[in-house]
Order: structure tokens, then sequence, then C-alpha cells
């Protein structure tokens, strides 16, 4: 059985040239969220982050890697899954979790957007610019419907939005409030 009140969110994060990674896969960003969904690669990014005594980015909250490799489990909040991906998020994601997030690399967020999994994508830009490194999705193979819904800028020079996935153009509480929203998706303040 689905909840209802279950949102899928794709969260990024990337550089003004529109990478989310170094070419090694260092990123230094992360929010917070009922339980995360990751690829391989975002893993091993993750425990390099352990053994270099920098501590585990996604605390308590459960993390499910999508991989058919063997990896090292290093958490008990560590699940490993490979399958269907479409089966394993309506299936036993949604019922469960209020908030998941799929992070890091382009593939399994492409595909989670390809399947129609997502109902919201939540990117960052930062005011820097590297060059060269890992995109935000690998060629997603038709056009996918996005609908604005909030946007922020920090002093950082960070600018962050929200988009609503599909046919969705409901605008989140978030948009609706002025203390955290600094520009409307009309251009109004």
């Amino acid at each position: 059985m689905a909840n209802n009140d279950c949102r899928v969110t794709i969260h990024m994060a990337a550089s003004l040239d529109g990478f989310i990674a170094r070419k090694d896969g260092r990123v230094d960003w992360l929010e917070t969220s009922d339980c995360y969904v990751m690829g391989s690669r975002t893993y091993e990014t993750a425990l390099s982050f352990v053994a270099k005594g920098l501590g585990w980015p996604y605390g308590d909250k459960p993390t499910f890697v999508l991989s058919s490799r063997e990896l090292p489990r290093i958490r008990d909040t560590v699940q490993f899954y490979s399958g269907d991906l479409a089966q394993f998020v309506n299936g036993r994601l949604r019922p469960v979790f209020r908030t998941i997030w799929f992070v890091g690399g382009g593939p399994v967020s492409g595909e989670c957007l390809r399947l129609g999994l997502a109902d919201e994508i939540r990117y960052s830009i930062l005011p820097i610019l590297i060059g060269d490194g890992i995109p935000f999705f690998e060629k997603l193979g038709r056009d996918i419907a996005l609908h604005l819904a909030e946007v922020k800028a920090y002093k950082s020079g960070m600018v962050s939005f929200v988009t609503r996935c599909g046919d969705d153009r409901s605008v989140g509480e978030g948009a609706r409030n002025p203390d955290t929203v600094k520009h409307s998706p009309d251009g109004k303040r």
C-alpha cells in the first residue's frame, strides 16, 4: 500500500558549470531526509569520508545502496538492493518513509526520472566553476516537464530551487512562505 504523503526527492548540488562532483567524486554538501537512496559510486565516496576520519555523512538514517556489486557494509543502517527500481521505491520505500532522497550520481537519479518516480528535484548551484567532472544526469532519452516551485538565494552566493516533476503544478508550502523564499517563480518577492 502506497503512502500518499510520501515525497520522492532527487537532491543534487552542482557547480555553476553543471558538475555534481569532482572527477574523483568528492562532494561536501548534504541535507537530511527520512532515508537516502544512492548508487555504488556515491556509497564508495561516503566510505572514503569514513576512511579519512570525516565520519559517515548520512547519520543514523536508513541508507539504501543500489548495486549489483559486492560492497562492504560498515553500518547497520546500510542496506543493498539490486533489482527493479520502481518496485523497490513504490513497494518497499513509499509505504514506510515520508521523505526519500536520491543523492549522488546521475545514473541513479536519471533512472528515477525516466521511471517517473521523482516528485521533485531540489537543486542547489554553488558559485564555483570546477572545469570538469561528473554531470548531473546521463542522457534521459525524453523530455520531463518541470514546474518551478521555489527559489532561494543565500549570502554565500549559492542558489537553490525546487521543481515539481510531471503535471503537479502545485506550489509547495515553502514557496508560499516569504521567509523561506527570496524570489517566487514569477519573479516577484
